[in-house]
């Protein structure tokens, strides 16, 4: 799943490479991507990419009335993108006129005036990415949801965040409502960093551990975001492969203690963390609702 630093990537790179063009065509190509119908995905044909930006981990890109546009355009549309766990944005220079078939790999296509533009696609059966065409973006129910953004939040804003919250730490930072932009990748990076167990209750953490979570949290996205800021869309996933040093490594030895990481399944996503820099050597049993096993 594409998080804050990568959507922070992607917004860069549509900025230098869609900023200034015109909309020529916009295709819908899946029945559930888009989730909203007036104005009409149609209405961003002719107008002009203003702006690219993030919410969360939702894509923003901003539109102003273009030179064929009528009298009566609103002076801001939107295209608000979610890439889901599946979802990526895939750029060409020389992007097919032709609407996509439906029903296939590709979501929906954007063609821009100087003849380049990007497919969104999406991975796998269930289908999940989303698109919608607002004047504002807070109509979007999951923009309108979205706590505070993880890079914006200093250690007291931190602290007020997670304060009463009673759920583990791992479900907290990544539920985004209360912070917005940290998925199951980051959130593995980040305690790991910060030598928190992935169980410990949010609303428990002493101030040492908020000292190391508010540093980690700025550390590890902000690397993640220096890494991928300027790459090529399509290298983006490989350069947050290369950055991550527990999560999806699974019996391989931890980069800090040489300990073998272990790993927590559930029924259809896992997490990953170091037994000896995390749990003081205990294993998490491979239950949701389990406690360490002692």
């Amino acid at each position: 799943m594409p998080e804050l630093p990568e959507v922070t990537a992607l917004a860069a790179f549509l900025t230098e490479h869609a900023g200034g063009q015109t909309i020529a065509a916009l295709t819908v190509a899946s029945l559930n991507v888009l989730t909203t119908f007036d104005p009409p995905a149609s209405a961003m044909v002719g107008r002009t990419v203003s702006g690219v930006g993030r919410h969360g981990k939702f894509l923003d890109l901003t539109t102003a009335p273009g030179p064929t546009s009528p009298d009566d355009a609103p002076p801001e549309l939107h295209l608000l993108l979610h890439l889901a766990r599946a979802g990526w944005l895939r750029w060409s220079d020389a992007i097919s006129p032709r609407p996509p078939k439906m029903g296939g790999p590709i979501s929906l296509r954007v063609v821009l005036s100087g003849g380049g533009g990007f497919d969104v696609t999406e991975a796998g059966t269930r289908k999940s990415v989303t698109a919608a065409v607002v004047t504002d973006p807070q109509a979007v129910p999951g923009v309108a949801r979205l706590g505070p953004d993880a890079l914006d939040l200093d250690r007291a804003a931190l602290a007020a965040v997670l304060g009463g919250q009673t759920g583990r730490i791992k479900n907290v930072i990544t539920d985004q409502r209360i912070i917005a932009g940290i998925g199951n990748a980051y959130s593995d990076e980040i305690l790991h960093t910060a030598k928190l167990s992935p169980y410990a209750t949010a609303g428990r953490l002493g101030p040492d551990e908020l000292d190391r979570l508010h540093e980690a949290m700025a550390t590890v996205l902000t690397d993640a975001v220096l890494r991928s800021v300027g790459g090529e869309a399509a290298r983006l996933k490989g350069e947050k492969r290369t950055g991550l040093r527990v999560h999806a490594r699974a019996g391989l030895p931890c980069p800090v203690c040489g300990d073998v990481i272990a790993e927590v399944s559930f029924a259809d996503r896992s997490f990953q963390y170091c037994p000896t820099c995390q749990t003081g050597g205990r294993k998490l049993a491979d239950r949701r609702l389990s406690r360490l096993v002692k």
